[in-house]
């Protein structure tokens, strides 16, 4: 069952159009990542999900419900902004069970509450540091919870912001970019725990990032957004190894994707000048055809099926269990690729080494960036045949 639906959505700040016919689903427990550049409309989308914008154009339903001109608090949802938004003068305590004393007293009960002068104002407060503690010890943070976020850790501040948007029991939970103001080594961490808090509480999750190595970790499905639209919606594995555009296959990955243009001749196969793919395309001899090839697909040494091309190295990153080569075809380097590999600890600039491309795990776009049939093209398809 769907949680979120976003049908046709359309928005623009004045002239300038943000999102164009945007369509989303979210099913019941699932997180599903907004990944994309700087600009390309995963925040706006958000805040109209969220309620803090009103689309031009399409509707947002959830729990099959039309929410498009509901306010925020009509919603029933939750939201970690990037700056987490946590009031420094209270404690964790405080900050957390701040939605639910603004739900559950009138605004003169808050403000007596301290005096402690009204039965029920006392057993709704009861309630209220029960259920807070019941969620902090959910949240690994029960030692902490009564310290103001000054004296918290980064990846604790994150949690009591977590909390306080899940101690309203929403059914969908809203994070715009709640790990960019982490360093490295806490993001990682924050990002497993974020995962951990999701799963144990079953609510479903909209995760907002520019980082795509969070979201292939962390996400159920991602939708990748390009210039406004939704470039490509799929779990990670089906948008790193089977992208619906050039412009996916390089904006996923890391380092980027080598890319090498060819010509299609009168077998099918496609020549780039520095190798020749046997891939047996059904396209028109000598249409240009656009390889796109990931770094770990790019082998140092001869393949059994082809002789190896002799390329230069350029530079070699060592990343310790593996690194990045950088290899370029002759003194003008006219052809460049990066190869990921385990021998780049025994690589030096300027040695000239064998590198070799098997056919089946390169992908082909034609000149638009569409890619050539509903998926690449494998040699072993044609090998059964």
């Amino acid at each position: 069952m769907s949680v979120l639906v976003v049908r046709s959505v359309s928005k623009s700040f004045g002239s300038v159009p943000v999102l164009s016919n945007i369509d989303l689903d979210i099913d019941e427990g699932e997180i599903v990542s907004l990944l994309g550049p700087s600009g390309c409309g995963k925040s706006t989308l958000l805040r109209i999900i969220a309620g803090l914008e009103f689309a031009d154009a399409g509707a947002v339903e959830i729990g099959a419900r039309d929410v498009s001109r509901l306010p925020p608090g009509a919603r029933n949802i939750a939201m970690v902004f990037q700056s987490l938004a946590l009031y420094p003068h209270l404690t964790g305590r405080e900050n957390i069970a701040l939605p639910l004393r603004v739900r559950r007293m009138s605004r003169l009960q808050r403000i007596l509450s301290p005096l402690r002068l009204s039965a029920s104002v006392r057993t709704i407060e009861r309630e209220i540091d029960d259920a807070v503690d019941d969620l902090a010890a959910r949240l690994a943070i029960g030692e902490v919870i009564d310290r103001v976020p000054a004296r918290l850790s980064g990846g604790q501040r994150q949690r009591v912001a977590i909390g306080r948007a899940l101690v309203r029991d929403s059914r969908l939970l809203l994070l715009d970019e709640p790990l960019s103001s982490l360093d490295a080594k806490v993001r990682v961490q924050a990002r497993d725990e974020i995962v951990q808090i999701q799963r144990s509480f079953g609510v479903s999750c909209v995760f907002v990032t520019h980082d795509q190595g969070e979201a292939l970790a962390i996400s159920d499905r991602v939708a990748v957004m390009l210039g406004g639209g939704i470039a490509q919606f799929g779990t990670p594995a089906e948008i790193y190894r089977n992208p619906a555009s050039l412009d996916v296959a390089r904006f996923v990955g890391s380092p980027t994707i080598n890319c090498l243009e060819g010509i299609v001749d009168a077998q099918g196969r496609v020549h780039t000048g520095g190798f020749l793919f046997d891939t047996r395309l059904a396209e028109p001899v000598g249409r240009p055809v656009t390889v796109a090839v990931r770094p770990e697909h790019v082998r140092i040494g001869p393949a059994r099926e082809q002789p190896g091309h002799m390329l230069r190295v350029v530079r070699v990153e060592d990343h310790g269990h593996d690194g990045l080569v950088h290899l370029a075809l002759g003194d003008g380097g006219a052809l460049s690729l990066v190869a990921r590999s385990a021998q780049a600890v025994a690589l030096r600039a300027g040695d000239e080494v064998p590198v070799s491309i098997a056919p089946e795990e390169a992908l082909y776009f034609s000149p638009a960036g569409m890619p050539l049939g509903p998926e690449p093209v494998r040699i072993a398809d044609y090998a059964r045949g």
